[in-house]
């Protein structure tokens, strides 16, 4: 089997290789991602990289048919992947996750491809009051970022897809360690904090509800939607992808940390403007389809790996913000050295 993992190089792609060769030691990984967060590395002791057969360097928006030949799935993880960035870069995140993810798909068909994956988001339901929030519910996303993830799974859906099987995963908000980290995460933040300074303070009140999966768990979640075949629910499918009991509050979050990190302090800040982002979601279809791919990872296994990582780095920074683990400073910073242009290409 051969795979193409477009923005292997991200938070998911090394978890999601060493979980592929685990389990499908045969199988040959082919990745395509434009290098921004190639640097971004937690202390491990050889790149991820070296499980993959094949490493192109490119833009989402140059991608060629070359890079598909003897594909048989693609998981399309290249994004402008958060709300941030997305907001400093509206435009050119309409263009690389909208745009170029449906040219990807199209070529993808053209080509023989059996099955796509689009790395989705639960962030599309927004602001959502009342009772998790399924399939059928109405969307009401908020940032440029969410708008761009429902433009390119209603345009997927409109496709001729030819043959290709096509699987839009409505991921959980994504946390846990990786071989490249992001700090610009919920929990991973939580962890950071209270790894570095014992101190977790929530800019809101903690009532907003998100729902969170492991990277491990999106990685099982991708396994089998890469293999899915068309009479488990369809030649197109948009799907939630976590479990309902990780539906969480923010400060439920702030406190499990604090408990497993003995001698952290939590401070809410009750004065600040209601955070609009605060959603459940109901993950019962996926718990249909997709029984034996449930999401494993607890959030105290999620913890106790963030710190052992943490561990690992000998990580002490009270100001990682300023990090290259925060994805908007890293292309700030690329920007200020002169080696990444306003479109997010690179200068050279």
């Amino acid at each position: 089997m051969r795979i193409l993992i477009t923005g292997n190089m991200g938070y998911l792609g090394p978890v999601l290789a060493r979980y592929l060769k685990k389990n499908y030691p045969e199988i040959s990984l082919i990745g395509y991602d434009t290098g921004f967060f190639g640097h971004s590395l937690t202390g491990v002791e050889a790149l991820p990289e070296l499980m993959y057969e094949c490493q192109y360097f490119g833009d989402i928006r140059d991608i060629d048919f070359k890079h598909l030949k003897g594909v048989n799935a693609v998981v399309h993880l290249a994004a402008v992947s958060n709300d941030p960035m997305g907001n400093e870069f509206e435009a050119i995140t309409e263009e690389i996750n909208h745009k170029a993810s449906i040219r990807l798909a199209k070529m993808a068909s053209d080509s023989g491809v059996r099955n796509f994956v689009f790395a989705s988001s639960c962030s599309m339901y927004g602001q959502a009051a009342g009772g998790p929030r399924s399939e059928a519910d109405p969307v009401n996303p908020l940032t440029a970022y969410a708008r761009s993830k429902i433009g390119t799974e209603s345009d997927l859906k409109g496709l001729n897809l030819g043959r290709m099987v096509v699987t839009c995963l409505r991921f959980a908000t994504a946390c846990g360690m990786s071989d490249r980290l992001r700090l610009d995460l919920v929990l991973n933040d939580f962890v950071a904090c209270a790894v570095t300074s014992k101190q977790i303070t929530v800019l809101s009140d903690g009532s907003p509800w998100r729902p969170l999966i492991d990277v491990e768990d999106m990685s099982r979640a991708i396994d089998w939607a890469m293999n899915r075949p068309e009479n488990q629910g369809g030649q197109y499918l948009a799907i939630n992808a976590g479990r309902n009991e990780n539906n969480y509050q923010v400060r439920d979050l702030a406190i499990a940390v604090s408990k497993l990190i003995p001698g952290t302090n939590v401070t809410f800040n009750t004065k600040a403007p209601p955070d609009l982002r605060s959603y459940k979601v109901d993950f019962s279809l996926f718990h249909s389809l997709a029984p034996g791919y449930l999401p494993l990872i607890t959030l105290e296994d999620s913890i106790e790996r963030l710190r052992a990582g943490f561990d690992r780095m000998s990580f002490t920074n009270k100001n990682f913000r300023d990090s290259p683990y925060m994805r908007l400073n890293t292309l700030r910073r690329h920007m200020k050295m002169g080696i990444l242009k306003e479109d997010l290409r690179w200068s050279n």
